[in-house]
């Protein structure tokens, strides 16, 4: 059986940063406990990979949406923890807004018969 174009990605180009911010509005996190709850919330459906999520944390970071300091994880290793700024807040709000927008044009073409 042939796989179609984005069959077995996981990840839509752009849509890294807006799974990153939402997953940071629940609260602070690391890198891999980010991947879980992205993988886990969306029920193994997107799948970010360190390739992925580390560049689009530091471009965030870059941009002021996103913060970082160092703690500890787990079995006490250091790990780096994000955490959503404020302007970082706003910018979840226009990168959901226009989601949603993608979302309805594509629904709209989808359902013309």
């Amino acid at each position: 059986m042939r796989k179609t174009a984005t069959e077995g990605r996981r990840s839509a180009r752009g849509s890294v940063d807006l799974l990153v911010l939402k997953t940071l509005a629940l609260g602070p996190q690391h890198g891999w406990g980010m991947s879980l709850r992205i993988r886990e919330i969306s029920r193994d459906v997107f799948q970010v990979n360190t390739s992925s999520l580390y560049p689009a944390l530091q471009r965030l970071e870059e941009h002021g949406w996103v913060s970082s300091e160092w703690g500890v994880a787990g079995a006490k290793r250091q790990a780096k923890f994000y955490r959503l700024t404020q302007s970082g807040v706003l910018q979840l709000e226009r990168e959901t807004a226009n989601w949603a927008q993608i979302v309805a044009a594509m629904s709209r073409i989808l359902e013309t018969n």
